[in-house]
């Protein structure tokens, strides 16, 4: 039960790294945050299952199901990806701009579009 609560905790954190910033960084920060969430949840939640590592010997029979924890391996990789991918176009829209603040961002855009 303590589980969930901290890592429900943890979830509402990114969410409001989200929705309370206006810097872009740390929203990718709080995207990073609830991915860090989701992963922890699947690992704890399979690891109720069972109490013995998958490794198959004899007179083991309770074995935590190694599929969550492959799943989370593939989910980890994909979420520094996409991180990698959301700095990059920040960097790129800081370059354009010279701000990671986003309302900075909209009206130094929206200015050269009418340019």
């Amino acid at each position: 039960m303590i589980e969930r609560i901290l890592l429900s905790v943890i979830f509402l954190t990114g969410f409001t790294a989200i929705i309370a910033n206006r810097n872009i960084i740390k929203k990718i920060f709080g995207l990073t945050i609830i991915n860090t969430a989701a992963v922890l949840l699947f690992i704890v939640e399979g690891a109720g299952i069972g109490t013995e590592a998958p490794i198959l010997g004899e007179g083991i029979s309770a074995i935590v199901d190694p599929v969550p924890q492959a799943l989370m391996l593939t989910a980890i990789v994909i979420g520094v990806c996409i991180n990698a991918l959301a700095l990059a176009l920040a960097y790129r829209l800081y370059n354009a701009t010279g701000s990671f603040n986003i309302d900075t961002i909209y009206q130094r855009l929206s200015s050269d579009e009418h340019n």
